[in-house]
């Protein structure tokens, strides 16, 4: 049987490679304000889904360009959750912070998991119980303990207003952090979280492709990922949480962001 991270991490380097190509020659449709698809976002997501379906046809495949109800592949315990271009504004814009993410779950359960940004040639890869590496070599999250030390991610929805709970988040985080960055990818993120050069990052509403693999990459690099103070239980499907570098800087942040916001 074909190693699972191998796969996954191909996959993840192929779409990748299917994005560079398609630099400079790509068109834009909107699917919403501030919101694009590219035919290379197509392009990446079809041949992932030729890698690891390739690989494992019997598992089920659910990807951000993937119609509305649908998982292509078998019907398993098996699925690969895949996004094969976070920070697609990024991207149409020609900023160098974007990124193909890969990953297996089984159930709830995140098995494997890969992030490759393909401008800077970096392959994150992740496995249940066995570790986080940077291209091949191991990574562990930063000991940042404390707010005042930390760099945070910041993540904001395509729709954006001055009454957002993203917006309420940032406010009150923005007084105690060393320092707030907004990349425009929640995978990056998620993967700099892992590596130390984000201490933290917290989203309230995102879909699974975006942060599957980026979690799996922050617990295995020893990283903390919980939720929010009095907010629901961690859903794969319906994620939100907040990851951080430590489990200290996690009870902070909990204990700064507002317990729940709709």
């Amino acid at each position: 049987m074909p190693d699972p991270l191998a796969v996954c991490e191909a996959a993840a380097r192929a779409g990748g490679s299917v994005l560079q190509d398609w630099v400079g020659r790509f068109a834009v449709s909107s699917k919403g304000p501030r919101d694009y698809v590219t035919e290379a976002d197509v392009a990446a997501q079809a041949e992932v889904q030729r890698i690891v379906l390739g690989a494992f046809p019997d598992h089920g495949f659910v990807g951000e360009e993937s119609a509305p109800g649908s998982a292509a592949g078998g019907a398993g315990e098996y699925r690969w959750i895949v996004d094969p271009l976070d920070g697609t504004t990024n991207y149409v814009k020609g900023i160098p912070a974007y990124c193909t993410s890969v990953a297996l779950a089984r159930g709830d359960e995140l098995v494997v998991g890969a992030i490759y940004d393909p401008v800077r040639d970096e392959c994150f890869t992740a496995r249940a119980g066995g570790g986080a590496w940077l291209n091949g070599r191991s990574i562990v999250a930063a000991p940042t303990a404390t707010l005042s030390e930390a760099v945070v991610a910041v993540s904001f929805p395509a729709q954006v207003d001055g009454n957002s709970p993203a917006v309420q988040d940032f406010l009150a985080v923005v007084p105690h952090a060393l320092a707030i960055r907004r990349s425009g990818s929640s995978a990056i993120n998620l993967a700099y979280v892992a590596c130390g050069r984000f201490d933290a990052f917290w989203v309230r509403s995102i879909k699974s492709w975006d942060v599957a693999a980026g979690l799996l990459l922050v617990r295995e690099a020893g990283g903390s990922v919980g939720p929010f103070a009095a907010g629901p239980d961690f859903v794969l499907d319906t994620p939100a949480f907040i990851s951080a570098s430590s489990a200290r800087l996690l009870d902070e942040l909990q204990a700064v962001l507002p317990p729940w916001l709709l």
